[in-house]
């Protein structure tokens, strides 16, 4: 038995290695199953497709449609599919699509669309083309630009598609995009291959249109040719015009010439007269400037003189308004320095007599110092207990007083806080459940009515009416109305605006101590605010 303990130690302990590593073993095993099904969760979506996730992706969405980046499919209770972007090419082989002029045309074209990368075209292709093939989607754009396109040629003129084939394609791309979007797809292209109709009328067309470059050719050339004969004469009678023109213009210039000849001759000699007075006169205008530039000169120097004058006085001045101060800075330091040497003196005789006291005191209280000392001894330090107790009490109370300061105003500042985020937090939801801060503003108006009208009778209490006279002269009041109805709406008008503002903003009648406005009535008389301020058309 001593033998085999050991190895059965051993061995039980070698089992228990074994087993934790079995355990570790599994926990890694499972932890990268874990990070793999992260990893095989996580998608990215290439730039040629658009990655669609549904399930649980939100409040009010069907799906989350992504084009470019990543997303992570949560396991459960979402999943995922791709919707390619690539283009697709529907032929509409169109026949006999009836023309506003009831003519059967054929447009043969070729279409290109492809899904949306817009947020609610993205939406619209999740919901009506996921999980379709390419077929499947190109037929359901096919029937959608087959009625559209036979919409598009109904409401035109032959003529006009076959002209205007910009106009055309423009009518085309405006009726067909809002309808591919609802799919959720978008149009790349169109090409329109040609144009034909069964009853010949485009081929009409062309060889009306051929015939009528010919006759129009043939017009232009006999038009060429009548300017042509009309040319040569002209040129002829232009030829004459300008001889005669040439030989006018030689005999006119021949005589101008002699005439600017005379002129020049009598403007040099006015040119010279002028430019003797001239230099005579800047000559004299030199020296004029000279003798002023020379007096300017002076006149800078002797100011830069008196500035340099007084500048020197100031620094002077400085000077010796400096030395002033410093004469009264080392008199005040010598009396400072005097008076403490006097105070150390008699400080000296005052510690000499004290020292004097105390030798005599000393011999006369030797015998009693010993008796008092120890009562000194405890009265001290009672006395020093007693301070520091007194010291250490006013410190306490005074950190109390400081915490509870602090506490009631940090106390008040939450309550503040508090009672302004309910308040904001409250006004909120009062605009909210009125529908707009218009409608909130209203209401609140309607709270504070009572304030307001107080304010609004204070600031018309002191107005007193003892009478009113009101002098009409059979003129009337303009509009139709009396001089005595125009004086009372003016009366009103010069109300405070808050009376009147009172019913725009807040939608409410003024209580009726503040006066209303009544229309005139069919007596042509309008009713007074005040019984005594009533009063006949042209009397008191």
């Amino acid at each position: 038995m001593t033998h085999l303990l050991p190895v059965t130690t051993l061995a039980a302990e070698a089992s228990f290695n074994t087993y934790w590593i079995i355990i570790a073993l599994a926990f890694v095993l499972v932890a990268f199953g874990f990070f793999l099904l992260l990893a095989r969760r996580y998608k990215r979506c290439p730039s040629n497709r658009i990655l669609v996730i549904y399930g649980k992706t939100g409040a009010g969405q069907s799906s989350r449609c992504l084009h470019g980046g990543s997303a992570f499919i949560i396991p459960l209770i979402q999943n995922y599919d791709y919707l390619s972007l690539d283009p697709l090419q529907i032929e509409i082989p169109l026949e006999g699509a009836l023309s506003s002029e009831n003519i059967r045309v054929n447009v043969p074209s070729v279409f290109t669309v492809a899904i949306g990368t817009e947020g609610d075209t993205m939406q619209n292709a999740a919901i009506r083309l996921l999980g379709l093939t390419t077929a499947e989607i190109s037929k359901q754009a096919e029937d959608i630009i087959f009625g559209q396109l036979r919409q598009v040629i109904a409401s035109m003129a032959i003529q006009e598609i076959n002209r205007d084939r910009d106009k055309f394609l423009a009518s085309i791309q405006q009726s067909l995009e809002p309808e591919l979007a609802k799919i959720g797809l978008v149009l790349i292209n169109v090409n329109i291959k040609d144009i034909t109709d069964d009853s010949g009328y485009i081929e009409a067309i062309g060889r009306k249109a051929a015939s009528e470059a010919i006759q129009q050719a043939a017009i232009d050339v006999a038009e060429q040719e009548r300017h042509g004969s009309i040319g040569v004469a002209e040129a002829e009678k232009e030829r004459a015009i300008q001889v005669a023109e040439r030989e006018k213009i030689r005999d006119i210039g021949t005589k101008a010439a002699e005439r600017e000849r005379a002129i020049q001759l009598a403007a040099l000699e006015k040119e010279k007269v002028v430019g003797e007075k001239k230099a005579q006169f800047d000559q004299e205008s030199e020296v004029r400037n000279s003798e002023r530039e020379m007096r300017i000169r002076v006149a800078d120097a002797n100011a830069k003189a008196v500035v340099g004058e007084n500048e020197a006085k100031a620094r002077m001045a400085q000077a010796n308004a400096d030395l002033k101060v410093q004469e009264a800075e080392a008199f005040q330091r010598g009396e400072t320095r005097r008076r403490e040497a006097e105070a150390a003196v008699r400080q000296a005789q005052y510690l000499a007599e004290a020292k004097a006291a105390e030798a005599q005191a000393a011999k006369i209280e030797a015998e009693k110092r010993a008796e008092l000392e120890a009562a000194a001894k405890a009265q001290k330090a009672q006395t020093i207990v007693a301070a520091e107790a007194e010291a250490e009490k006013a410190r306490i109370e005074a950190e109390g007083e400081a915490a509870a300061i602090f506490a009631k105003l940090e106390a008040e500042a939450k309550g503040q806080f508090e009672i302004l985020a309910r308040k904001g937090q409250g006004l909120r939801e009062i605009v909210a459940a009125c529908g707009g801060a218009d409608e909130a503003f209203k209401m609140l108006m309607l709270e504070h009515i009572e304030e307001i009208s107080a304010t609004a009778a204070k600031a018309i209490a002191n107005i007193k009416f003892d009478k009113i006279v009101v002098w009409d002269g059979g003129q009337g009041g303009g509009e139709g109305g009396s001089a005595t109805s125009s004086f009372l709406r003016g009366l009103a008008g010069s109300l405070p605006p808050a009376m009147h503002l009172m019913r725009d903003i807040a939608g409410v009648e003024l209580p009726q101590y503040f006066g209303k406005l009544v229309e005139e009535s069919e007596g042509g008389r309008e009713p007074a605010a005040d019984p005594e301020a009533e009063a006949p058309t042209g009397s008191e």
